[in-house]
This record gives C-alpha cells, structure tokens and sequence, in this order.
C-alpha cells in the first residue's frame, strides 16, 4: 500500500509554483458530484478517481471527468491519493474515512463530522494519532455574506485603533432562523443534524469554540421519526461576560429563509444569507456624548428630535461573488500542502456534533 504522505511529496508543481494533489471522492450523489466537478478543475488538484457502491453512477461519473471508478476507498488507496472528498450519509463517515485516515490520507467529510459524539470522536482521535489532516465540509464558513461580517470586524477594528475589542461587535444574543419546506432528502437525521448544524458551527465559531454551559431545546417530530422542526436555547459563558443563542431550525416551511441577527456591546449585524446582504451598525458616538444623553434621558428632557442614525455608523456589508464550495475545497487543499491546521478542524467538527447531541437529548425530555 503506498504512503499517502510520500505520495503528496512526490507531487508535481503546477504553473503557479503550487503541488499538484493527487485527490479522490467518495459519494458521488447530490453534492458529491459537485466535489468531483471542483477537484476535476481546480489548478493544483489532479482527479485520480471516484468511490461510490452505485456501479452505474461512479462508472458515469469517472466517464464524464476522465478518472477511475472504484467501488472501495482501499481501491483508491491503491492509485495512490493525497486528499479526498467524502460526501456519503453522515452514517457512513466514520466508515469511509477509517481506512483513508489509517493511510494518512488527508479527508475532507461533508458535514456534520459524524452522527454521533462516540462517532466524532473517534474520527478526531484517528486524524490526531495518524497526522492527517482532517477538515469538515461546514460550508457556511465560507458563504460570502460571513466572509464580508469578518471582514467588515477587522477592517473596523483595525481602523479604531486602541484597543481591539472596543471596535468588535462582541455578542450578547444571537438569532439564527433556518427553515425551509421539505425536500425529503437527509430525512433520516433530526433536523438539528441536517440544518441547525450549520448555524451551530457559525455560532460556535462566534464563541471562539467554547461550547455552551447550559442548553435548552423544544422539538417536534412529524413526518419522521426525528426532529422535523426544532428550537434551542444556548447559553455561553465567555471571558467578557453571557452570551444567548436562540437558533430554530424546520424542515416543514412553507418558504425558506435563512437569517442571523448578532446583537452586542459595540454594534448589531443582520444577515439574510438566500439574498446574500447583510447591514453592520456600531455606535459610533464617544462615551462623553453617550453620557450627555444618558443623563438628558434621566433628567426627562425631550430628545425627540435627536435622529439616532447621528449616533451609530450604518453600513451594508460588501458581498463578494464568492464560490463556497471552491473556496473550502482550496482551503482545504491549502492546508493538506503546507501541513497547517484547517480552519473547521476535526476539534471543531466534534464541537458541533457534541452541541448538536445535547440539543436533540434536550428536545426529547418529555418524549
């Protein structure tokens, strides 16, 4: 069997001065496919083949992007792969990505990491003792109406100056809705494993990866045996004080919509991702100004006439034609080449999962 880190040494250079990846997927369904479209087009990345148990669907896949089909990830071990895509049901992750991991091959594992915390964890404990780099696939990462928030924050905070915190927006309470109508599809996992997860990333992402000390949550089976529909209620305990996270998640809407709004300390940001705008508003008034009017408000004087948009800087955030998923497979890539720790790593992955698990335990109290 050939060393998967010996192979990825042994990479040629592309134009750009960057080594080609000898890269791979598993699962070639609704988004796997897509990831065979990328890897089979991205500069710096050579598509050496395709796994799925479907015969006819890898074998027209391998035909359509000039690669190999093969029905096991041993098999394309074998052809010899630096990273791979693996874009299977959540239940077959930590299946498909065992061998893979055990081979030092970099993974990429569609969201969410595992279908459970057991699961998780051991896919966090395999790319730990084997070196490989592990990334989950928590695509929202990458959507370009965050990228513009991030953006906006450092750009905010470096033009403040003084202390850094004093320009972030720092949040208190944050509201997530993610609901659409049912599409059938993922039906075998709660709603909070399908769609929640991505908020919950994000979240856990605006917490700086601490997990939430207390955890409330109320949901509903309909047309599943799982959640279809499901609200949670997270508290986090943070160096600079609480924060509240109040995210719904339903998969029996009749329209869907997928917001965010972050209220804190020094400002408020509203995201509608299905438009991809955004709005960021800080306070811009000084602390002596702010005194002034919080001792006009307590003296009773009439400030009806004073226009609050004076008070607060008001700007919408500058959205990029991002492409998500080429972006986090290029990240991905990154990582596997220059050996440094992906953005949404296996630790981050577990998180998410492990919030995920308490939310549904939460939500099936009285079932």
């Amino acid at each position: 069997m050939p060393d998967a880190t010996a192979a990825a040494n042994a990479g040629t250079d592309n134009a750009d001065g960057q080594r080609t990846l000898r890269c791979g997927v598993v699962g070639t369904g609704r988004m796997g496919r897509h990831h065979v479209r990328k890897y089979a087009t991205l500069a710096g990345s050579e598509l050496v083949g395709v796994v799925d148990q479907n015969a006819e669907r890898r074998a027209a896949m391998a035909d359509e992007f000039g690669c190999a089909a093969f029905e096991t990830e041993e098999e394309l071990i074998e052809a010899g792969v630096d990273a791979v895509s693996i874009a299977v049901p959540t239940t077959w992750h930590l299946k498909c990505a065992r061998p893979l991991l055990n081979a030092g091959v970099a993974c990429l594992i569609e969201k969410p990491l595992a279908n459970t915390v057991e699961e998780a964890s051991e896919l966090a404990d395999l790319a730990r003792s084997t070196g490989a780099t592990l990334m989950v696939g928590h695509i929202e990462r990458f959507n370009p109406v965050i990228l513009a928030l991030q953006r906006a924050e450092r750009e905010g905070m470096a033009a403040g100056g003084g202390d850094a915190a004093d320009q972030s927006i720092m949040p208190r309470f944050v509201e997530m809705h993610r609901v659409s109508p049912m599409t059938f599809r993922s039906v075998d996992v709660s709603v909070v494993m399908d769609m929640m997860i991505h908020d919950l990333d994000l979240v856990l992402m605006l917490m700086d990866g601490i997990e939430p000390t207390e955890v409330q949550a109320s949901g509903v089976a309909v047309l599943t045996e799982h959640e279809d529909v499901c609200n949670a209620r997270l508290t986090f305990d943070l160096p600079r004080g609480k924060c509240v996270a109040n995210i719904t998640a339903s998969r029996l809407a009749m329209k869907t919509e997928r917001k965010t709004r972050i209220i804190g300390e020094n400002g408020y940001c509203s995201i509608d991702y299905a438009k991809k705008s955004g709005i960021l508003i800080r306070k811009m008034a000084n602390e002596m100004q702010m005194q002034e009017i919080r001792e006009a408000l307590r003296s009773g004087t009439d400030l009806s006439d004073l226009d609050y948009s004076d008070l607060v800087a008001i700007d919408p955030l500058e959205i990029d034609d991002t492409d998500q998923l080429e972006m986090e497979i290029s990240t991905f890539l990154k990582a596997v080449r220059d050996g440094s720790t992906p953005p949404i790593d296996a630790q981050a992955g577990f998180a998410a999962v492990r919030t995920a698990q308490r939310i549904m335990e939460a939500s099936r109290v009285d079932w």
